[in-house]
Order: C-alpha cells, then sequence, then structure tokens
C-alpha cells in the first residue's frame, strides 16, 4: 500500500511538471508570435517618407507616380491603371528629386505620355526626363531622352539649372547659359530654349531636338 502510494505521488509529480513545461511553452510561443506581429506593425510604421505625389490621367489612363525616400537618391513608383493588358507597378532608383509631371498625348495617337521631370543633388541642379508612352492602350514603354552632350549646339555652356514643361504637343526646355568665366551662382549668357518632338525610333519612342533658340 505505502509503495502504491508512494507510485501514485511520484506520477502526479511528474505530470504536473509536464503541464508546467507545456504551459511554459504555450507562453513563450505566444510571446514570440506576439514579437513577429508587433514587428511587423513596427515595420509599417517605420516606412520612409514620401517626396513627390501626384495623379494623372488623359483619354481614361491614369498614372500614379509617388518617390520614397530622402536625400540624393529615392525610389520612383510608376503605377498604370487603365490599361489593357500590363498594369505593373514600375519602381526606379534616381538620383535627385522629382521636380513635377505631366501627361499630354504628344504625337496625336490618342493615348498619352507621361513625362517626369529631375533635378540632381547639389548645387547644378541637372535635369532629366522620364518619359513614359502608351502602346495602343494596352502597355507603356520607356521614352529615350537623349544626353545634352549628344548635340554640340545645345549643349554649349551649359551648367544645368533645366525647366521643363510641356507646350501644346513638344518638350521644351530652358535652362541658363554660362560663359567660360561665369560662376555658378552667376551665368551671363542669356538663356536657351530646346524644344523636342516625340518621333517612333528602332526600339522604342525618343525625343529629338526639333527646334534651338537663345534670348
Amino acid at each position: 500500500m505505502k509503495q502504491l502510494k508512494t507510485i501514485l505521488l511520484t506520477l502526479v509529480g511528474v505530470l504536473t511538471i509536464i503541464a508546467c513545461k507545456n504551459e511554459k511553452g504555450k507562453v513563450n510561443q505566444e510571446q514570440i508570435e506576439n514579437k513577429e506581429v508587433l514587428g511587423e506593425e513596427d515595420s509599417g510604421q517605420e516606412e520612409l517618407p514620401i517626396g513627390f505625389q501626384k495623379t494623372l490621367t488623359l483619354q481614361n489612363i491614369t498614372f500614379d507616380i509617388t518617390t520614397i525616400g530622402e536625400g540624393s537618391v529615392s525610389e520612383l513608383i510608376i503605377q498604370p491603371k487603365g490599361l489593357e493588358i500590363d498594369n505593373q507597378k514600375i519602381a526606379l532608383e534616381i538620383d535627385g528629386q522629382v521636380v513635377n509631371a505631366e501627361i499630354e498625348d504628344l504625337n496625336s495617337d490618342g493615348f498619352p505620355e507621361v513625362l517626369i521631370y529631375t533635378v540632381s543633388a547639389g548645387s547644378g541642379s541637372y535635369g532629366n526626363v522620364i518619359g513614359y508612352s502608351v502602346n495602343n492602350g494596352k502597355s507603356i514603354s520607356q521614352i529615350y531622352f537623349p544626353e545634352i552632350s549628344e548635340n554640340k549646339e545645345a549643349g554649349v555652356g551649359y551648367m544645368g539649372h533645366d525647366e521643363f514643361a510641356i507646350v501644346e504637343t513638344s518638350l521644351v526646355r530652358r535652362f541658363p547659359i554660362y560663359k567660360a568665366n561665369d560662376s555658378n551662382s552667376n551665368p551671363t549668357g542669356g538663356t536657351r530654349q530646346i524644344q523636342y518632338k516625340l518621333k517612333d525610333g528602332e526600339a522604342s519612342r525618343l525625343f529629338e531636338i526639333d527646334k534651338i533658340s537663345e534670348y
């Protein structure tokens, strides 16, 4: 009888220890899961700031344009909507920041082009155009925008500080002209204006210089 009582007490003790271990394991697992959930929530609260945001719509096609991040490098996100086949988001890393974006049917084909204007970081503020053209309402392709150095007449005296705008169906670029001894803050050569037209190239659409004027 005494031996049976000892066995029963031992069995109760073992079962109690197992139950405690199971409960402890359950608590630990709950803590891990809670930490994971909290971690996901915390990461959401630490999202990078939005630097530029604009929505453009033309001919029933929409582009949501956003930049994320701070400093000299940021991420440009372009989200098309209304295309028949491919509305996939486009994400690009850009040097500098977006200053404006416009939409227009530049080649008069019944579908829009979206142009995003950027300037580089630093005192030069060198400009660039990131453009996309809609292909028969189904998808979009990037437009080639030439470096100003590709045209000798256009590039003489160029040191940045660009301004871009769509004028009717042309892209217009303006910037101050620098003479040999001019400082970055004091250009004395007037202003150059370059007018670009959208053309069909062999691989993609591209901008070609149509007219250069100075004043």
